[in-house]
């Protein structure tokens, strides 16, 4: 492994270095990128979109760490990317410039690649229901297309992008359900105020409407790393994808052991119960448990918030699990620390940060 430097000096302007990419699966992409493209785009021009979300460094989900050369790091969030990670050698491909021949390792499969861009489709509004505290469902059916496929297939953790109907504007929100040829796709959506996409859910979306969706796209999901169990952390709608996970595994009665701490802060925001439920009765070894940070006199169940249940059952574990999470910067940070503390590697941390949409 060569070294990699981190520079602030912008690369000779039009000067095109050499990119190589590794998957863990052996998948090597190479291709050519100037000082002023980001490796994400150059990628993308060289015809393969690689995951991403936001491709503005506030979301980290276009991660990867750079094993040679130089490079500069343009501006992002420190939560999206903190110091620590950025000493592991870890970047954001959307703010990685290359100085010179760069190497990186992507933390996902060769699968997670769309070669030839990401597709596009349209879809229909089929159920728009409230389910907690300004959190909705939606469920949308994909229409068929010559050129994107059938149904809705994809890797239990991925994301698609919805596109407010007439408009430009998308908002990625992950799937909550799990592959099929139906079409079907799942979302569970917390209103924002002000968000663009909250704002269409709550003044005009209607069963009926047709908007433009794109994906699959996301690196997030399960990862097979042998009979550990894999325990799952979510905050609020960060649930989705971990919902979509857990159903995959009961769908294919995969053996792992699994827990699921889910944290709402008040009970009006409990969401979620009964799709849980379901999951418990079809996957032996699966068990969850919903917390209220700031619950009521009658409400029946633990308070506190997820990062706290979770390290108390950590103590309490005679086996080191995987650890999967979703939800805001506070409560993937806080994971962190506990897994951490519980002496667990940030190799078995698995996380997705959603962003206000």
């Amino acid at each position: 492994m060569t070294s990699a430097t981190e520079s602030a000096a912008p690369a000779p302007a039009g000067r095109e270095s050499p990119v190589v990419l590794t998957t863990p699966d052996g998948e090597r992409l190479e291709f050519g990128c100037d000082g002023g493209t980001s490796v994400l785009d150059a990628a993308a021009q060289a015809g393969a979109a690689l995951p991403s979300s936001c491709r503005q460094g506030t979301c980290g989900s276009c991660r990867a760490a750079v094993t040679g050369g130089e490079y500069r790091l343009g501006t992002h969030s420190g939560q999206a990317l903190t110091p620590a990670d950025r000493e592991r050698g870890e970047v954001l491909l959307c703010r990685t410039y290359p100085r010179g021949p760069l190497s990186a390792e992507l933390p996902y499969s060769s699968s997670r690649i769309l070669y030839g861009g990401i597709p596009a489709r349209e879809a229909v509004v089929t159920a728009l229901e409230t389910v907690a505290h300004e959190t909705v469902r939606l469920q949308l059916r994909l229409e068929p297309d010559g050129t994107a496929g059938e149904g809705c297939q994809f890797d239990p953790g991925q994301f698609l992008e919805l596109q407010i109907p007439g408009e430009e504007t998308r908002r990625a929100y992950s799937l909550a359900n799990t592959g099929n040829w139906e079409g079907r796709a799942e979302f569970l959506i917390r209103l924002r105020p002000g968000g663009a996409f909250s704002s269409y859910l709550r003044e005009r979306a209607a069963v009926g409407d047709r908007l433009p969706v794109h994906g699959p796209q996301g690196a997030f999901g399960l990862r097979e790393t042998g009979p550990a169990p894999r325990w799952f952390v979510a905050g609020g709608t960060g649930l989705a994808p971990l919902l979509s996970m857990v159903r995959h595994m009961a769908e294919w009665q995969e053996p792992q052991q699994a827990r699921l701490f889910l944290g709402v802060e008040e009970e009006r925001d409990v969401f979620g119960v009964p799709e849980l439920s379901e999951a418990e009765a079809q996957l032996p070894g699966f068990a969850f448990e919903v917390c209220v940070r700031h619950p009521g006199p009658s409400w029946p169940g633990p308070s506190g918030n997820p990062a706290e249940r979770l390290a108390g059952a950590l103590r309490a574990a005679s086996v080191t699990p995987d650890i999967y999470v979703c939800g805001p910067p506070a409560l993937i940070e806080a994971v962190e620390r506990v897994a951490a503390a519980a002496g667990i590697a940030p190799d078995r941390v698995f996380r997705e940060r959603f962003l206000p949409g």
